[in-house]
């Protein structure tokens, strides 16, 4: 209630109005729930094994600031614990939950931090993955996918009442912070 205070104050509580969105559009809350599923790791572990494999210097800056990221990320869950909308009642659904049993089935709620939910690792950590696959890639289409990949997973963490709007926006300042450390030990290595 208090982080949906700080957004009201900042005229940035628009969790129902882009889930208002996608309501009654099966099209665009499959859209918004495949984002949410299959854009994260699905696509963050290859996308890393190709980096790996044929630019390891961009896995390494991307390794490295995923470990950072995630590491300020777990410090935030663990002394800020925050449920995500779906679990508050602001009239909200769990998009996710209601219309695919696959997230669940990837990520059991019984093995996660159930409020987990600020930062946004899944923001940030898409935010991070593109800024890495920008960098490594001068292909239009390579290109392309990574400045589309961090607005869609922004758009469909909210839409599916995963996370606050402020969420993202935290999770890509750690993600940005955790690639100014991981830029930084580069320069040092």
């Amino acid at each position: 209630e208090r982080l949906l205070d700080v957004e009201r104050a900042l005229g940035i509580a628009w969790e129902g109005a882009i889930q208002g969105q996608i309501e009654g559009h099966e099209l665009l809350v499959d859209f918004a729930n495949w984002v949410y599923i299959w854009g994260h790791w699905p696509v963050i572990l290859p996308a890393a094994g190709v980096l790996f494999l044929t630019r390891r210097g961009d896995y390494l800056l991307l390794r490295n600031a995923l470990f950072v990221s995630g590491a300020a990320g777990f410090l935030f869950f663990g002394l800020l614990p925050l449920a995500p909308p779906r679990l508050l009642e602001l009239g909200l659904i769990d998009t996710v939950t209601e219309q695919s049993s696959a997230y669940r089935a990837l990520q059991p709620p019984g093995l996660t931090n159930q409020f987990a939910a600020f930062p946004s690792l899944h923001a940030g950590w898409n935010l991070l993955l593109g800024v890495c696959l920008f960098w490594a890639f001068t292909n239009v289409v390579v290109r392309l996918f990574a400045i589309m990949l961090p607005i869609a997973m922004a758009f469909a963490v909210v839409a599916t009442a995963n996370h606050y709007v402020l969420d993202v926006w935290a999770g890509w300042a750690v993600a940005i912070a955790g690639l100014a450390v991981a830029l930084r030990l580069e320069n040092r290595v």
